[in-house]
């Protein structure tokens, strides 16, 4: 199956759906995960001419996130599933404080605009790998904010829980809660 790449708003302000060119043939596919070209007809910002691209393997019931760099991201599933849960973390947006959830497979992804924490948890028996496409290369104390996945007040509803196979590193638990990343955003 082949597929255009496409893009749909979401109910947060800067997130956008992404699907991505898909060419398929006897090999297998290709899946087109940026160009320039496409991104500009479809309205969405540039990441520039020389950002960074990280690729983590992560195994089923890891959490990642939430981390709100100063920069536009890209981020796609290239094999495996995950649960992707963007929140918004800019204490000036009109959605300030509210997340949605996406189930991504290989060919899904979102834009996720500067100030949006983006966090996810692989859910597929074997290990997904989630793109990072960074507008800016990403360095230690970098501007932005962090919020801690595991939150009461965001009551996320992660896929596989705590005590049922949930990993979390120790940084990512120990990231402020929402109400204190919002303030110091």
């Amino acid at each position: 199956m082949n597929q255009e790449i496409s893009v749909k708003q979401t109910k947060i302000d800067g997130l956008y759906e992404v699907r991505f060119k898909v060419i398929a043939d006897e090999r297998g596919s290709v899946m087109e995960f940026y160009r320039q070209s496409d991104f500009e007809k479809s309205g969405l910002p540039s990441l520039n001419e020389r950002p960074q691209l990280n690729a983590p393997l992560t195994l089923k019931g890891a959490v990642r996130g939430i981390h709100a760099e100063a920069a536009h991201k890209l981020v796609a599933v290239v094999s495996g599933k995950v649960y992707a849960v963007i929140v918004d973390l800019r204490s000036t947006s009109q959605s300030s404080g509210q997340w949605q959830g996406f189930e991504l497979e290989r060919g899904q992804g979102l834009f996720v605009t500067s100030g949006l924490g983006n966090s996810f948890q692989s859910i597929s028996d074997e290990p997904s790998v989630y793109l990072y496409y960074f507008e800016k290369e990403w360095m230690p104390n970098m501007p932005g904010a962090a919020c801690n996945p595991l939150d009461p007040d965001l009551a996320i509803d992660w896929p596989i829980k705590e005590g049922q196979g949930l990993i979390i590193s120790e940084k990512d638990r120990n990231n402020p809660a929402l109400k204190d990343a919002l303030k110091n955003e």
